[in-house]
């Protein structure tokens, strides 16, 4: 509406209300203001939206544009569940990649054994029969909010409870990170000295394996209307020693495509060093930090050296924030062991440190 057709609107308004020609005047003041300065309030909104749009500091004020579906607010309490998954990597009935011979033999009595490319021999049922994955959301986690889901691969000869919850605190890290983000931890080899992947060694494995988690996740939440977006949330993929064998063959796969976010090798660049120089040179757009003790130093110089040689430009310090394209091959601590490498590498709890540094997903 015109500012003229508001003044006789009012002045009308007034007449009829008996008021003074002095009200009526104020009145008539105050509607001529408000007409001159809506105009410029209108302007100065979208350029407000645009310097902040802009700043480094964007997802802390104005939170990255995505669907929401589920209005349900922030978590009242974190939710912890050790739960059986029909995705899960193992039991495991397929092939070895790269070997002409099941993953599973029987001896003559019938048990059912593996033996690794090392020669050691272990028993299905003590070792490859634990479909559990360790889910965890922490509290205050806000499903309307962008957010991450955090796989977590453990190394050699551990189990979800005594080694991921209790001794490395990998959930109670994600929550102290104050980080918008979900974590889902499987079991691999119990108790063995074992970097098989089992099902995730085949093509669309890891694709079903994180939909089973979303759907579980979203039965954690108690909102069912929260499965679409736990099924579209970003992955940051973090293996641990071993865990860098199936954290390859996530890469090879390409089950996640654009999903993949970023990758963290914490004291685990044992092999496939090729695999995540290839990955980063394709995938400019994603993260990529290595941190090592002396177990894997040299492998990390070489993992450099690949990088490098493939145009991307590598740090050698964490970085303040961790930025898309960020790639940092990080020593550890001088007093950091590989056995406590998630309580201590180049800080204490490093994967609260570093999902804390990831911009653009802050809890609130």
């Amino acid at each position: 509406m015109r500012t003229l057709e508001t003044l006789t609107l009012a002045t009308q308004a007034a007449r009829r209300c008996g008021l003074t020609v002095r009200a009526i005047c104020l009145l008539l003041l105050t509607s001529l203001l408000a007409g001159l300065m809506q105009p410029a309030a209108a302007q100065q909104q979208p350029q407000h939206a645009r310097r902040v749009a802009t700043s480094g500091w964007i997802v802390s004020v104005v939170p990255t544009p995505h669907p929401v579906i589920s209005r349900q607010g922030p978590l009242p309490k974190s939710v912890t569940r050790l739960a059986a998954l029909n995705t899960a990597p193992f039991p495991y009935e397929g092939m070895m990649p790269g070997a002409n011979r099941p993953f599973i033999e029987a001896d003559e009595s019938g048990r059912r054994f593996h033996r690794t490319l090392g020669g050691r021999l272990y028993w299905e049922d003590e070792r490859y029969n634990d479909p559990r994955v360790l889910l965890h959301i922490p509290r205050g986690f806000d499903i309307r909010r962008p957010g991450l889901l955090v796989l977590y691969f453990h190394g050699h000869r551990a189990n979800l409870r005594r080694d991921v919850f209790m001794r490395q605190r990998v959930p109670w890290q994600v929550s102290t990170s104050r980080t918008n983000a979900v974590l889902a931890a499987p079991q691999f080899a119990v108790n063995a000295s074992d970097s098989s992947a089992g099902k995730l060694w085949q093509r669309g494995a890891l694709h079903d394996f994180v939909s089973e988690v979303a759907s579980r996740l979203a039965l954690m939440h108690g909102d069912p209307r929260s499965e679409p977006s736990f099924a579209n949330l970003p992955v940051v993929i973090v293996a641990y020693s071993g865990g860098v064998g199936p954290a390859a063959w996530a890469i090879r796969n390409g089950d996640l495509g654009s999903r993949l976010r970023g990758v963290v090798l914490l004291d685990a660049a044992y092999g496939d060093i090729g695999v995540f120089a290839d990955w980063v040179a394709r995938r400019p757009n994603a993260f990529l930090l290595s941190t090592y003790t002396g177990s894997t130093e040299e492998r990390n110089r070489e993992l450099r050296t690949l990088i490098e040689a493939r145009g991307v430009k590598t740090l050698d310090a964490v970085p303040p924030r961790i930025e898309p394209g960020h790639v940092a091959i990080v020593p550890a601590a001088s007093d950091a062991t590989h056995h406590d490498f998630l309580l201590r590498a180049w800080t204490d709890d490093p994967l609260r440190d570093l999902l804390a540094r990831v911009r653009g997903y802050p809890r609130g």
